[in-house]
């Protein structure tokens, strides 16, 4: 399978000028797809980004053959980084939309890897879940994937 690269750009986009070489980075991998480069404003040391050379704004936006071959990648970059940093975890974040804590509109996954005691903290809050809203969110999720 072929996936056209560089078919979408945004002129206004920071990443895209990334992959068109216009503005510098510490790539750290690339290939016809994809390019990982460590964040500019890190939140631990090894904190990377992997993004696609296409301009896709998030998960909504890709086809999912693009979105597979980037996801393909993952596990080999994120051992990559972790060990170079010798960090044992790491999260791996891909943020769509700005509710949902994207500060770029170009799709982009999060290498952020982990250490005891490194000071970076996500505000996660569980709430509860009750039969009856499960089984209409249920309901309605399988209605819309047909």
């Amino acid at each position: 399978m072929t996936v056209p690269q560089n078919v979408l750009n945004d002129p206004d986009c920071i990443f895209c000028k990334i992959v068109a070489g216009q503005i510098p980075c510490h790539k750290i991998y690339e290939d016809d797809t994809l390019v990982s480069f460590l964040d500019i404003g890190p939140l631990v040391p090894g904190h990377a980004l992997v993004i696609p050379k296409s301009h896709y704004r998030n998960i909504f936006d890709i086809p999912p053959e693009l979105f597979a071959r980037i996801s393909a990648q993952l596990p080999a970059l994120a051992c990559a980084v972790t060990t170079a940093v010798e960090a044992p975890a790491c999260h791996i974040l891909l943020n769509n939309g700005s509710q949902a804590m994207q500060s770029v509109l170009h799709l982009h996954y999060h290498i952020i890897p982990r250490k005891n005691g490194d000071r970076f903290f996500i505000p996660w809050r569980p709430g509860s879940l009750d039969t009856a809203t499960a089984l209409k969110l249920v309901s309605e999720i399988k209605n819309r994937l047909g």
